[in-house]
């Protein structure tokens, strides 16, 4: 491991040195083996004038909720030091008072709560200090000899101190280890299967002594052959999508909400995976108790039977709860969020886009410091009990108390059709605001710069090709695990003309995208939509079905074909659980159907403004993209949980149809 500080960079900080703490914590979150997904914490005392201008010794230290690899310094939160110091002195605290005074001690109250280990940096008096759960060193500190190997590999200058919970447990022990300690004989402090800290009285001494404490660790393993030790399937990848969409929704049942389910698929997972005592090593615990608020105590191995894989995993996780909780607490869900399918690679389950990455990257660290361990001499985690206060923590449990509704569609997943404009982008963002992941599939190469993130990824897809269709709603259930919601969207407007006029060719186009596209989609979606959860399809269908107009046969004709489809599929898929709704817009004059001319031919053809001929309704009103997209969502949504086969219509209101 080598120093990724840059003199001039920390120089660019000038003499603020919360903004130096920002970028030092940002070179140890540079790096997943050192902390991963809002693991670790640092801080810097400072003296400064606290409102009344009188001087104040203050820790800025890590907040809740910011990640060391993008911390700014509002992520820093000033925390009186007298008041740490003098909780320090107290017999007994808990954890649920202490974040309450430690917000108390808050020199600016609009800043997030203080690191849970707040107490512990505010006892190290240096003046920087540095706290990571770097793998290596967690690793050598799971062997059975674990202790006298990191004894040996560093002498007298790190103090190594048993394991302790975090918080108010950690911060005693630490008080009582060091009581009569001399500070300047050490550079470190190594707790066992947690972390290490460092400190110094300047900022880039702390960071490089964490830095070269690491690297001791790595060429340690290195010696020992560890560090090579690493399983490889380097054959071809089978995949199931099916199989995965089946996991998922078995998943998603047992934790009482949609999961969003990634699988990696790589040739370092598949290696794991198979590895013959796979089961007995993911079952022995994580690398270091923080994780376990992520990804439970224990993955799962889900064999061929995946309802009695997962059984067995809810059977061996209600016993542990037995084991060793009591009435007071508030069991968790029996669901795995990580786990391994054998020839296929390791499995990651969250409620969100961010949670299953975060415990995806998690199981991959996992992975690689088991079988690390497992080649220096055997990975030997804290027992049950030790990894289960933490999983219990008082602080988690009051998280669980409070509850709190989430977005409506957290959890679940999307597909959209004909997304890189218009009405069906305005869905695709309304399904991702109201928390679902989607895939947005279009013609126009667009779609891919307009939707490229984690949880919104566009597709290039000809939706009349069944192939490309068939082929793009199994990267969506490869990149999510499932599917839940198809809104087909996708279509044009064809140039006005009358039947007789109408050509073969422009004919068979519309009905090829405004109809047959649709029952490629359907028909390729709905396997996966019987394995979804609470599973819905919006057909986005016309004004032009219930009230047709002259020079538009080939449309009108595809819309009600289209319709009628809809209605047949919420006949046959009723009975899986899966609804089918219509809606049916008119004149949405903010997508790339309608430009100004058009807009401006129409309104004069009627004798009307552009203004009055956008409002030509009974309510008066321009209906907008956005409303039809807010519409969609809404139907996608529990609001809609009792309705299938219905048409709405969002048009302003129309005489005709009415």
């Amino acid at each position: 491991m080598l120093s990724l500080w840059s003199d001039a960079q920390a120089a660019a900080c000038g003499d603020n040195p919360v903004a130096l703490r920002a970028y030092s914590s940002r070179l140890l979150g540079a790096d997943p083996s050192l902390v991963l997904h809002g693991g670790g914490n640092t801080s810097v005392k400072v003296t400064e004038p606290d409102f009344f201008g009188r001087s104040t010794d203050v820790l800025y230290v890590k907040g809740s909720g910011w990640d060391l690899a993008t911390i700014e310094p509002a992520g820093f939160s000033p925390v009186r030091l007298d008041v740490l110091l003098r909780m320090a002195q107290m017999e007994t605290l808990s954890d649920t008072d202490l974040v309450r005074e430690q917000r108390v001690a808050l020199l600016n109250p609009s800043a997030p709560n203080p690191s849970i280990e707040a107490v512990v940096h505010g006892l190290i008096p240096s003046a920087w200090v540095d706290h990571t759960h770097a793998d290596a060193v967690v690793a050598l500190s799971h062997l059975p000899d674990g202790e006298e190997r990191l004894r040996a590999l560093y002498g007298e200058r790190v103090l190594i101190l048993p394991y302790e919970m975090p918080g108010f447990v950690l911060a005693k022990q630490m008080q009582a280890a060091t009581r009569d300690l001399d500070w300047s004989s050490i550079d470190g402090i190594i707790l066992l299967r947690h972390g290490v800290f460092t400190f110094a009285e300047d900022a880039k001494t702390s960071y490089e002594r964490m830095i070269e404490i690491v690297d001791q660790a790595e060429s340690a393993l290195a010696e020992l052959g560890a560090l090579d030790a690493i399983a490889v399937d380097t054959g071809e990848s089978s995949f199931d999508a099916r199989r995965l969409a089946s996991i998922r929704k078995e998943v998603s049942q047992r934790s009482g909400k949609p999961m969003i389910t990634k699988l990696d698929t790589s040739a370092e997972a598949r290696g794991f995976a198979n590895l013959t005592n796979v089961a007995e090593l993911i079952g022995r615990g994580p690398i270091t108790p923080d994780h376990v608020i992520r990804t439970k105590r224990t993955g799962a191995v889900i064999g061929e039977q995946i309802t009695a894989s997962l059984e067995a995993y809810a059977d061996a996780y209600n016993a542990y709860f037995e084991a060793h909780g009591d009435q007071e607490l508030k069991a968790l869900d029996p669901a795995p969020r990580w786990g391994v399918l054998p020839d296929q690679g390791v499995l990651a389950f969250g409620d969100s886009c961010s949670r299953a990455g975060q415990i995806a990257d998690i199981a991959r660290h996992t992975c690689r410091a088991i079988q690390w361990a497992e080649a220096a001499g055997g990975w030997r985690p804290l027992d049950a009990g030790s990894i289960f206060d933490v999983e219990y923590w008082e602080l988690e449990q009051a998280k669980l108390r409070r509850g709190g509704g989430g977005k409506p569609l957290t959890g679940k997943i999307a597909l959209v059709t004909g997304g890189a404009g218009g009405i069906g982008a305005e869905i695709a963002d309304a399904l991702r605001g109201d928390g679902a992941v989607v895939m947005v599939l279009d013609i126009s190469p667009t779609v891919e710069e307009r939707y490229d993130a984690p949880d919104a990824i566009g597709r290039i897809c000809d939706v009349t090709n069944s192939e490309e269709i068939d082929d793009a709603i199994e990267a969506c259930v490869a990149q999510f695990g499932g599917l839940d919601i198809l809104v087909t969207n996708a279509g044009s407007f064809p140039p006005s003309r009358t039947i007789e006029e109408t050509q073969d060719e422009s004919w068979s186009q519309a009905i090829d995208l405004n109809l047959t596209s649709h029952q490629k989609a359907l028909r390729a979606a709905t396997p996966f939509l019987k394995l979804g959860i609470d599973p819905a399809v919006i057909v986005i269908g016309s004004k032009n079905v219930p009230a047709p107009g002259p020079g538009v046969s080939a449309y009108s004709a595809a819309k009600a074909g289209l319709t009628q489809l809809a209605r047949v599929a919420a006949l046959e898929l009723a009975r899986h659980g899966v609804r089918v709704n219509v809606i049916h817009p008119d004149k949405v004059f903010d997508t790339n159907l309608w430009d100004g001319d058009k807009i401006s031919a129409r309104a004069a053809h009627y004798g009307l403004t552009v203004d009055e001929y956008k409002r030509l309704n009974l309510l008066q009103v321009e209906v907008r993209a956005a409303q039809v997209g807010a519409l969609a969502a809404a139907m996608a949504g529990p609001l809609f949980a009792s309705t299938t086969g219905a048409q709405i219509p969002i048009d302003g209101g129309n005489d005709r149809v009415i």
